[in-house]
């Protein structure tokens, strides 16, 4: 990490996000929902503390984060809502790295810098009615008219669609390769003609976070919107966003699996029946013993995998694959101990945080690829060398 006037080295850095989180963004959750969105004044607060530059290199204005340090900022910030992470979560991973592994030069001088300072808001536009988690199915195309590509498809399901200044697009460049080489990636102006965001539907949870349909009607972007200047990576590009991605949701799933522990933990201690603390019984003990043992679990996992990542070989896909399904499986069982463990407080919306994290954890075990997707990732490896 970069040196600055405000931080002298990463663990100065560590503590004042751990701050913004716990004396910050946590008394303001409430808001989330009630404005409909991360207030202006919050976004700010993300801003000017430099989450949205983590995971951008320094000659770009960015922090410089490795893996590991990446990692263990998200423990900290994702004590709080996982919400305030969405709002720079495309930025600093699914779009920012597809540039800066695949982009051209003035592909990366022209968004990292402004992307490292939330001026522009990066959106991942790959997902489509037909096309989830078979993505090189999608449907939207590219066609080329001279020097011009014409782009024309439907896209859903698009975290930050309505803050996006960029929509890092997926589309068919090769109607006859029905491969994910036929497929190429472009970086379009959110406003272009033709470009047009559906409203916010409601959610389960994640109240306050914005995942849009993304309509984009006769395009036309120029070659310097091809991202690397070559078509037939697309799915390269995304796939590389998507497992540093995969790896931050494994992470936020931590930092939410420790606030639901501590939440349930100081309950279990001061909650009284039978004139002690439920703590005191051995079936909450039990249900709090295994939500920490859990939560450590997923924690050195997650660590293991971004010192293997900062390595700079390979990137651990079947590590981070199984990362990403034991945190998010982690922190729906621990969420669901914590609505047993308050028992009627922990049903009602107006007496803990309880029900609203119960309701968003449940959205890791999709997103970044279901469950059931790393589960088919992870056998077909270990299949493959027998």
């Amino acid at each position: 990490m970069r040196a600055s006037v405000q931080f002298r080295n990463f663990d100065d850095y560590l503590t004042a996000v751990r701050e913004l989180s716990q004396d910050v963004l946590r008394p303001n959750e409430h808001r989330l929902t009630r404005e409909g969105g991360i207030p202006e004044d919050l976004t700010e607060a993300l801003k000017e503390i430099g989450l949205f530059g983590i995971s951008i290199p320094e000659e770009y204005g960015g922090l410089g984060c490795s893996m590991e340090e990446q990692i263990r900022l998200t423990f900290e910030f994702c004590q709080a809502s996982c919400v305030y992470r969405s709002r720079f979560s495309t930025t600093i991973g699914l779009t920012s790295q597809a540039i800066l592994d695949f982009g051209t030069s003035s592909q990366k001088e022209f968004y990292l810098p402004k992307m490292a300072a939330g001026e522009c808001t990066g959106s991942f536009a790959l997902t489509e009615p037909e096309a989830g988690s078979d993505a090189a199915s999608l449907k939207t195309k590219a066609e080329r008219d001279g020097d011009i590509w014409v782009i024309n498809g439907e896209k859903r399901y698009i975290t930050n669609a309505p803050q996006a200044d960029v929509f890092l697009t997926m589309a068919r460049t090769n109607p006859n390769d029905k491969s994910a080489n036929g497929i190429s990636a472009f970086l379009v102006d959110a406003s272009l003609p033709g470009v047009s965001v559906g409203e916010p539907p409601r959610m389960l949870g994640n109240e306050g976070s914005h995942v849009c349909y993304v309509w984009f009607e006769n395009v036309r972007v120029s070659e310097g919107a091809l991202v690397g200047g070559k078509e037939g990576a697309g799915l390269k590009a995304a796939l590389r966003g998507i497992n540093h991605a995969r790896l931050h949701v494994a992470a936020t799933c931590v930092g939410q699996a420790i606030r639901l522990i501590e939440e349930m933990t100081n309950y279990a201690a001061r909650r009284i029946q039978f004139d002690r603390p439920v703590g005191d019984f051995g079936q909450i003990q039990a249900l709090l013993a295994d939500s920490q043992a859990e939560m450590a679990a997923a924690r050195a996992l997650c660590i293991d995998c971004a010192k293997a990542f900062d390595l700079g070989g390979p990137i651990p896909h079947v590590d981070i694959a199984s990362a990403k399904l034991f945190a998010s499986e982690t922190v729906s069982r621990i969420a669901d101990r914590a609505v047993q463990i308050l028992g009627g407080v922990g049903y009602m919306e107006d007496m803990s945080s309880i029900p609203r994290l119960y309701r968003d954890v449940r959205l890791f075990r999709i997103f970044e690829g279901t469950s059931q997707v790393q589960q088919a990732n992870i056998a077909r490896a270990m299949l493959k060398d027998i």
